[in-house]
């Protein structure tokens, strides 16, 4: 699916079967917004000081963790999530695989593992989308496992 698809329409529970896989996303990471949210939520040398990096275990600048996370979500409420959706109760796994740099273009992959109606609540249903975020060189750099409320197509 698209990411244009994706933002044209709600979407329902019925719309997401176990073993679909949706790509969607473009977000060059810059220097200086590294730095910048690093500065204000993640102050590690790695994340802050190119000089003192390049001499670290990192060998250069890296983006923080959270900063992925930050800019996977941005691309995960525009490509993914439906216009209708509903809040989310939580992430059960996160997972840095490979660092982040200035100049890398992340995008996403997701794959529906889990797809089941809500026993308290049968007008939604639970996803379980598996998510990775990939660099221009097709390498993982992030895993998510989040749980997702969606509602369930009216009647």
């Amino acid at each position: 699916m698209s990411e244009q698809a994706a933002e044209s329409k709600p979407r329902y529970f019925e719309d997401f079967t176990v073993g679909s896989v949706y790509e969607f996303g473009s977000i060059t990471v810059t220097e200086p917004e590294i730095i910048a949210f690093a500065r204000q939520f993640d102050p590690q040398a790695m994340h802050t000081d190119p000089v003192a990096a390049a001499r670290g275990a990192t060998g250069g600048l890296i983006a923080s963790g959270w900063h992925t996370i930050a800019l996977m979500m941005r691309m995960y409420a525009d490509g993914f999530l439906p216009s209708n959706g509903l809040p989310a109760p939580g992430v059960d796994e996160v997972r840095w695989l490979k660092p982040v740099r200035p100049g890398d273009t992340l995008r996403m992959r997701v794959t529906i593992k889990e797809a089941r109606t809500s026993q308290s609540k049968p007008d939604r249903g639970i996803i379980r989308p598996f998510s990775e975020v990939l660099n221009q060189r097709d390498e993982v750099v992030l895993t998510v496992l989040p749980i997702n409320l969606v509602r369930r197509r009216p009647a």
